[in-house]
């Protein structure tokens, strides 16, 4: 409720007081009629009356509201799915319509009043003052604070621009804010800039000099000083765009800066900023070392071109260094501004593409505090990596290993960019011991005639020393002679190992006098339009045609691509310190981005010297490799060059170091012991040769040569009674049957293949019911036998030798008949188990349809079953005539076999399961051979007084 009623109510009163002050404007000219007295109806108090009305009447609109339906919390669940918008509803929509179109309507008519005054006299009207209507005559733009003044100035028919850093700090200055801050004070002297401007003017210099480049051109320049100061840089390269004029008048023509080009500047933080504030007046500006790849965005800095290679290169040659010597666990500290972050992103980004993991990445810069350097020592001094990419400033460099040496931090192994790696005052610097054996990459070598002794020339820097016609600013200096001799001074300004960046600020001159030359038209003099209209020139067809290719005086060709970076090629550096403790920079190798990617790195890894002066690869890495037969497992929380060395599970091989996933192995193979490699598993069947194939082919033999001496017995006594007695056929039938019982068994041993398959399974049911139904045969013609002894029986006559031989053939012919159908629609087959042992293979048959397994063994049961229960009926028949008694003792041990065979059967694995169906049917074939044949071979044998005919007709007393 408070937030609209509020809203409605404040704004209302403040549209009222704006109506109240437009209507006592209105009144007050009025007023100034002759004979006019309106600002006596219209004074102070009637001016408050008028606000409190009109506020009023917004007090009741919103009482009415809140009243009637007010508004009240909401939850809003239509919006989103997910979540609930807690919200205000408006109750009453009339209610905040109506507050809404009263402040609307108020001030519209605010509006329109104000629009009736609006041609009242200016000195009276307030109304146009707060609008600000009023327009001055003439637009002019004004130089806020004082004009820069250039550090090296040379007038000439075109003056190119210069920024270099003098200085490379600076003090700061707290404003007080009561008046305007004072100038930026300069600090520490920087030679190395001079030497960077002193190349500018010898280019300049020779320019001049030269009849084939701007013939009849002179070239003049400003220097400024921009002391490292990013905002200095802007300040001056604002200078040299308007040329340091107090005031200038507005114009609709195009923006032109007052000098053709800026060479400069050395970071890619300033040069970001200059070339984003200088792009707008198509003024080129050529940077010697700034080397971010952000800077070749034209679209951002269309103006920006360099003579140096883009960070994108750098940063991808690091990488491949790195990856080149097999550090894949690195340190890394990087400047923290443009140059650093931008180049560490870039290097990162391809690290992580090589495989490269990062333990650190620190930001640096030199005016840090106490408590970040401190914070960057801890975090080395617990790192594990050994080596240290160093993305760092000249100048960040320099302070940062004075730290180091602070500290005594050796032992790593540093890896530097082109800002420092051939910096030879950090190379003489203190602490330098600390980055002995470092590698990096360096702007390739070259040279410039009579660059050298140009800067030789400076007298009063070399020699601290003035000339008589210059005065004395109060210190005690010698005065010049010009005789000094220059190969004794040893400093930084005539250390020249820095070539290669002072042809870089060579070729950037040359640049834009090439191009001036072609947008002139130079041939054999140059136009004279440039000399009294410097602003003719098109400064943007200079930056577009400054692209063409040139040759310096040295044969090197300098072109710029479409992004306005030169050719990337880099010299490897090592740093090999000397026996008298100086360092010498060693050329080990090239890059070049320009030829394919597996060509572009050469390194001579036979003249490296490492950290501590070692002649091996320093080693780092997260973890170690791993070996064959093992893969990698990720540490975690740490990164992917973090990890543990586990074996290859059983059955999964690696056959290369650092996998990081273990291969399986083809089913029919299984690993070795080492997990490197997968060996062919072993084949496993029952067969002729092992123990126990031996120990069941003896019991099978065994058992058919006893079936047969028994059958021997039986024939050389087939005439005597117990022979004779059941039927003497269905005896010899069920001794043939045996016997093809327990040779049946030797088809279960041996290799697998489709007949054995197939045989194995249908002999086996076959011959069992065989055997089976000539004992149900045998107790069927005992119960008859028996049957016809009681008076008026005659079933022997209904059951005779030719009917059993019938019910014999019969229930045999169901069982053949079974097997077909099982060997015709899917019969036994040879396969291979896997699935048991995993590292061996069981051959063994396949049932091919279960359906027809279970139905063969079914019916063996059935007969079995109906047999054991036939015999039970006939056990107590008179004991001398009656073998039923043994043929129940012999199918309770059938019987008992089979079903305990059906669950050992099952749970046995492979061959196992062979040797115990074989075993089951060697154990029923012994117990029908035994206990239905062995008692009538110990009578015929033994007791052959009991083997005659009475003996057997007579009963059990």
């Amino acid at each position: 409720m408070l937030r609209h009623t509020a809203f409605g109510i404040t704004f209302v009163l403040c549209i009222s007081c704006v109506l109240g002050k437009t209507l006592a404007v209105l009144m007050a000219f009025k007023a100034t009629l002759p004979g006019s007295n309106l600002m006596k109806w219209f004074g102070p108090r009637r001016q408050r009356i008028v606000v409190l009305a009109f506020t009023f009447i917004q007090i009741v609109i919103c009482i009415v509201w809140l009243t009637s339906n007010p508004p009240h919390p909401f939850k809003n669940l239509r919006h989103f799915k997910d979540r609930i918008i807690l919200e205000c509803a408006l109750g009453s929509p009339i209610g905040f319509w109506a507050v809404l179109g009263y402040i609307g309507l108020l001030a519209l008519l605010c509006f329109i009043l104000a629009f009736l005054a609006r041609k009242l006299p200016d000195n009276f009207n307030e109304l146009l003052l707060v609008a600000s209507f009023s327009k001055s005559e003439e637009r002019v733009c004004s130089l806020m604070g004082e004009p820069e003044e250039p550090q090296l100035f040379k007038t000439g028919d075109i003056i190119l621009g210069g920024i270099f850093s003098f200085h490379s700090s600076w003090k700061n200055i707290e404003s007080t804010y009561v008046h305007s801050p004072l100038a930026l004070q300069c600090t520490s002297l920087n030679f190395r800039a001079f030497q960077f401007a002193q190349a500018m003017l010898f280019a300049i210099e020779e320019i001049n000099n030269s009849t084939n480049l701007l013939p009849g051109i002179k070239v003049g320049y400003k220097i400024y000083d921009a002391c490292g100061s990013t905002a200095r840089a802007v300040r001056v390269a604002l200078s040299l765009m308007n040329g340091n004029e107090g005031t200038a008048t507005m114009s609709e023509k195009p923006c032109i800066g007052s000098v053709p080009a800026i060479i400069g500047l050395q970071s890619s933080s300033p040069s970001m900023a200059v070339a984003t504030v200088i792009g707008p007046f198509h003024t080129p500006m050529v940077s010697y070392f700034a080397t971010c790849a952000c800077l070749s965005n034209k679209v951002r800095y269309p103006s920006f071109l360099r003579t140096i290679p883009s960070d994108y290169y750098q940063s991808r040659a690091l990488a491949q260094m790195v990856k080149h010597f097999g550090w894949t666990w690195v340190g890394a500290i990087r400047s923290n501004n443009d140059y650093g972050n931008n180049g560490m992103a870039t290097f990162i980004e391809i690290a992580t593409q090589l495989g490269i993991c990062l333990e650190y990445s620190l930001p640096f810069f030199r005016t840090d505090p106490p408590e970040q350097k401190q914070k960057i020592i801890e975090t080395i001094k617990g790192s594990t990596s050994k080596v240290i990419i160093g993305f760092l400033s000249h100048m960040d460099m320099d302070v940062l290993i004075e730290e180091f040496a602070h500290h005594n931090l050796t032992g790593f192994q540093w890896v530097g960019t082109e800002s420092w790696i051939s910096d030879s005052p950090i190379a003489i610097g203190k602490g330098h011991y600390i980055l002995d054996g470092s590698i990096g990459l360096a702007i390739r070598k070259a040279y410039v005639t009579g660059l050298r002794e140009f800067m030789l020339d400076f007298w009063e820097t070399t020699f601290g020393c003035i000339f008589s016609n210059i005065k004395q600013t109060g210190e005690h200096l010698e005065q010049c002679t010009g005789y000094e001799d220059l190969t004794e001074i040893k400093n930084s300004f005539h250390d020249m190992s820095l070539m290669s960046i002072f042809n870089n600020v060579y070729k950037g001159v040359y640049a834009v006098a090439h191009t001036l030359h072609s947008i002139l038209g130079c041939e054999e003099r140059c136009s004279n339009t440039i000399t009294s209209h410097p602003q003719a020139v098109s400064y943007t067809k200079c930056l577009c045609t400054v692209n063409s290719t040139f040759k310096t005086k040295e044969g090197e060709e300098v072109y710029f691509n479409e992004n306005g970076d030169p050719a990337a090629k880099y010299d490897i550096i090592n740093w090999q310190p000397k026996k008298d403790g100086s360092v010498e920079f060693v050329t080990i190798g090239l890059y070049d981005a320009s030829l394919p990617e597996d060509k572009q790195l050469h390194i001579d890894n036979l003249t490296l010297t490492w950290a501590n002066n070692s002649k091996q690869v320093p080693i780092s890495v997260c973890s170690g490799t791993c070996a064959l037969g093992t893969r990698k497992v990720l540490q975690k929380g740490k990164p992917v060059c973090c990890y543990d060395c586990i074996p290859c599970a059983e059955g999964e091989v690696s056959n290369t170091t650092d996998s990081i996933t273990c291969v399986r192995c083809h089913p029919e193979f299984w690993s070795n012991e080492r997990r490197d490699g997968c060996e062919k598993k072993e084949t496993e069947f029952l067969s002729f040769t092992e123990i126990m194939g031996s120990i069941l082919t003896v019991s099978s033999l065994l058992g058919a040569c006893l079936t047969a001496t028994v059958a021997f017995i039986f024939f050389r006594h087939r005439n005597t009674p117990i022979v004779k007695a059941n039927n003497s056929e269905l005896s010899f039938l069920l001794l043939f049957s045996l016997t093809l019982c327990f040779l049946c068994s030797l088809t279960f041993i041996g290799r697998p293949s489709d007949w054995s398959c197939m045989l194995r399974h249908t002999a086996f049911g076959i011959t069992f019911v065989l055997c089976i139904s000539c004992v149900l045969g045998k107790t069927l013609a005992v119960l008859m036998a028996f049957k016809s002894t009681l008076p008026g029986s005659n079933r022997m006559k209904f059951f005779g030798p030719r009917r059993q031989k019938i019910v014999v053939l019969t229930f045999t012919s169901i069982q053949v008949v079974i097997c077909i159908v099982w060997v015709t629609a899917n019969p036994p087959y040879p396969f291979k188990n896997l699935r048991h042992f995993k590292d061996k293979i069981i051959l063994e048959c396949a049932l091919g349809s279960p359906i027809g397994f279970w139905a063969v063994l079914g019916y063996i049961g059935l007969l079995a079953l109906l047999c054991f229960i036939l015999a039970i009926l006939a056990r107590k028949l008179p004991d001398n005539f009656n073998e039923a008694k043994f043929i129940t003792f012999s199918m309770l041990i059938f019987c008992a076999v089979w079903m305990t065979f059906i669950p050992a059967y099952v749970s046995s694995p492979g061959k196992f399961s062979v040797a115990v169906e074989i075993f089951a049917i060697l154990a029923s074939s012994f117990g029908l051979l035994f206990c239905i044949f062995i008692p009538k071979c110990y009578i015929i044998l033994l007791k052959p007084e009991r083997n005659t005919k009475k003996n057997m007709m007579s009963k059990k007393s």
